[in-house]
């Protein structure tokens, strides 16, 4: 939908072509980027080398690969290894616009993949120096701790890692909504499951009369509650999170809203009018947190590689275009 896109925008970068399968998807970062490319279908369908001559020259791509079947939240549902492997359409298009920088972001579980080395030899194979390196969107003044796996990769030597800035992490409380704006219902209103209920109960015994979350949705290895004074848990595809809060003494709840979600992957500024309510939440959850890929974007096209410093006096300044599964980018 153009997480990563209005990230690298954020830094300096021109979006110039964009790649996804879903159509909806496509229609949102247009809202978002009207002047960038939109390629729609699968990249193994796509021809790359093709792609050079209608795109242009760019300097970086930013990739995040499917993550379904690496990401802990689909359970112990069976693994799909075709899925995983379209991740080397990474390779195939660094071969043929060898951009000076690559990006690939990806569920930290990535890194169990049994073709997760060969896929980095890959890179290596294309003249890439690579750092890994694992980042969480609270400590980048995101609301939200959402972990994820970066691979910073760079044509003129070793990227070094992107810095943590020292931004108190946001609590959950600064973008929910806490008024009558939205409908409340009853927590026990005779029809909820019982473990809603059960998690209900745990929490409001922690917390006693303040609002609190709970899990409505999927599994959770916490008691299925958190306070609204820590950073909200990972956003997924689904419809997850529910506040409760007591009204005339009863305890009542809602889900929270796409509005509020975007705001937790510090989507601010960005439009999200297509869709409905499940889709818009579905490509939430998918999405990466601008404020995460802007700092890694700016650290890598800047002062991020052993090299960068002395390149950067040289050249006067280092221009480049980027690439991604979503957003191709020029930045400049």
């Amino acid at each position: 939908m153009g997480g990563s896109s209005w990230g690298a925008k954020a830094a300096g970068a021109e979006v110039v072509a964009a790649f996804d399968r879903w159509s909806l998807a496509g229609k949102t970062h247009h809202e978002n980027f009207p002047n960038t490319a939109f390629f729609e279908g699968r990249l193994e369908d796509c021809d790359a080398q093709a792609l050079v001559s209608q795109i242009g020259p760019i300097d970086l791509i930013m990739a995040s690969p499917e993550c379904t079947n690496h990401s802990p939240a689909k359970g112990a549902a069976a693994r799909c290894d075709v899925s995983k492997n379209t991740a080397f359409q990474v390779i195939t298009f660094a071969r043929a616009f060898k951009p000076r920088w690559v990006i690939v972001e990806n569920v930290v579980n990535m890194k169990n993949w049994s073709r997760y080395r060969e896929f980095c030899e890959a890179l290596g194979g294309e003249g890439y120096h690579v750092t890994e390196q694992k980042l969480n969107s609270a400590d980048f003044g995101v609301p939200q701790s959402r972990e994820r796996l970066f691979l910073l990769c760079d044509r003129q030597g070793k990227p070094t890692e992107v810095p943590r800035p020292c931004l108190p992490q946001l609590p959950a409380s600064s973008f929910i909504n806490l008024n009558g704006q939205y409908a409340w219902t009853p927590v026990d209103n005779g029809r909820r499951a019982k473990p809603t209920l059960e998690r209900a109960r745990r929490g409001r015994e922690q917390v006693k009369h303040k609002p609190f979350l709970i899990v409505y949705y999927g599994s959770d290895g916490a008691g299925g509650w958190q306070k609204l004074s820590r950073p909200l848990r990972t956003v997924t595809t689904v419809d997850r999170f529910a506040v409760v809060k007591q009204q005339k003494g009863v305890d009542v709840m809602r889900m929270l809203q796409p509005e509020e979600l975007a705001i937790a992957m510090g989507m601010n500024g960005m439009a999200l009018s297509h869709g409905s309510r499940r889709d818009k939440i579905h490509m939430l959850g998918n999405a990466v947190c601008p404020p995460v890929m802007k700092a890694v974007v700016s650290h890598l096209t800047g002062a991020g590689c052993a090299k960068a410093a002395s390149l950067a006096k040289q050249e006067g300044s280092i221009k480049s275009k980027c690439v991604s599964r979503g957003p191709a980018v020029k930045a400049k």
